[in-house]
C-alpha cells in the first residue's frame, strides 16, 4: 500500500494532518508520501511515519504518475489539488472544508453559530470508507535533535512561559498593550518568539521588562522555536501555527482569538486520550466579529476591540 497525502501549507494546517499520517502508517502499514511546499518541508522532515516528502516547487507530474499510488488523501482541497487528480492513480479521498458555515459565521458575525467540528475530526470522517480511525493520541511534532540540543544549551534552566508575538495577519496577533498586561501579572520569566516582522514589538517589551523577558524574536528557526515551546510551562498565543505545535507537545495553551474564532474548527487538538489543555479567550458580543476566516493586516473597524478588550486575568 502506497499512499499520498496532500497539504501544501501552512504550519498549523500541516501539524493538524499528523494524526492522519500516524494512523495510516500504523493501521494500514502504508508507505506514506507527503506533498507540500518547500517552505514547510522541515515540519515533516523528522517524522518517522513519513517515508518521502515531495515539494510542490520540484513537482513532476510524471513522477506522480510513476508512483502508482493506491490511495490519495487530499487534505488541502482547492483548485490546485483538483488539477492534480488526472495525474493520480488509486482511491481519492478528501474531507468537508465547511466553507459555507465559515462564510455564514463571518457574514452574520456569530462566533458560536453552528460551531464546526475540529478539522482533525473532519479528516477522519473523510477516511471512514477505508476504516481508518483516530487513535486519540493528538498531534505530532518531531524535533530535529541537533536544533533541540543547541536550543536546550542556550535557554536558561528556569521556569518560563512562551508568549507568541507572530502571526501571518495583524488581526491574529496579540497587541503590545496586551502583552504588557500579560507579563505584568505573571511571576514566571517570559520568552518571546516570533518572526522578523515582530522585532519592534519584541524590543519594546524587552526594554520594559529587561529582567523578566528573554527576547528571542527573529532569532530562532521553526525547530528552535518548537524546542523552546517544548520546555515551557505554558504558551500564550493568538491563532497561529505555534498553538498547534504547543498542542503537539501537550502544553497548556491560552489562545487569544481576534478576528477569527474557535468556531471555525481550527483550535488546538490534544486527542481524546489526553486532557484538553487549551483555554480560549475571546470577546463576545462584538457586532463585527468574526470578520474573516483568515485575518487582515489591519482592523477593518480601526478599533481592534477583539484583542484590546480581552480579559486576560486567567493567564497564569
Amino acid at each position: 500500500m502506497k499512499a499520498l497525502i496532500i497539504r501544501f501549507s501552512s504550519i498549523g494546517d500541516i501539524i493538524l494532518t499528523t494524526p492522519v499520517i500516524r494512523c495510516l502508517k500504523r493501521q494500514l502499514q502504508a508507505e506514506i508520501h507527503f506533498l507540500t511546499k518547500e517552505a514547510y518541508k522541515s515540519l515533516l522532515s523528522n517524522n518517522p511515519y513519513v517515508d518521502k516528502i515531495i515539494t510542490l516547487e520540484k513537482l513532476s507530474l510524471k513522477q506522480l504518475q510513476d508512483e502508482n499510488y493506491n490511495l490519495v488523501i487530499d487534505l488541502h482541497k482547492n483548485l490546485r489539488t483538483f488539477k492534480l487528480r488526472p495525474f493520480l492513480t488509486g482511491k481519492y479521498l478528501t474531507f468537508k472544508k465547511e466553507n459555507i458555515k465559515k462564510w455564514m459565521m463571518v457574514r452574520f458575525k456569530r462566533s458560536s453559530y453552528r460551531p464546526i467540528a475540529s478539522i482533525v475530526e473532519r479528516y477522519f470522517q473523510g477516511l471512514e470508507s477505508i476504516n481508518i480511525e483516530d487513535d486519540g493520541l493528538g498531534l505530532d511534532f518531531f524535533l530535529d535533535p541537533d536544533y533541540e540540543d543547541r536550543t536546550n544549551r542556550t535557554i536558561p534552566s528556569i521556569p518560563y512561559y512562551v508568549l507568541v508575538l507572530g502571526a501571518n495577519y495583524y488581526t491574529k496577533r496579540i497587541p503590545l498593550e496586551k502583552c504588557v498586561e500579560i507579563i505584568k501579572q505573571n511571576s514566571f520569566h517570559c520568552i518571546l518568539i516570533g518572526g522578523d516582522d515582530t522585532n519592534e514589538t519584541g524590543n519594546n517589551i524587552n526594554e520594559l521588562f529587561p529582567e523578566k523577558v528573554i527576547n528571542l524574536v527573529g532569532k530562532l528557526n521553526l525547530h528552535e522555536s518548537a524546542a523552546v515551546i517544548k520546555k515551557s510551562r505554558y504558551v500564550v498565543t493568538g491563532d497561529t501555527g505555534m498553538m498547534h505545535i504547543a498542542a503537539a507537545f501537550q502544553k497548556k495553551t491560552f489562545v487569544l482569538w481576534g478576528s477569527t474564532c474557535k468556531g471555525f474548527g481550527m483550535y488546538p487538538y490534544y486527542g481524546f486520550n489526553h486532557k484538553n489543555k487549551s483555554i480560549h479567550l475571546e470577546v463576545t458580543g462584538l457586532s463585527c466579529r468574526p470578520c474573516s476566516k483568515l485575518g487582515y493586516q489591519k482592523c477593518p473597524k480601526k478599533h481592534f476591540k477583539c484583542m484590546f478588550s480581552q480579559d486576560i486575568s486567567s493567564i497564569s
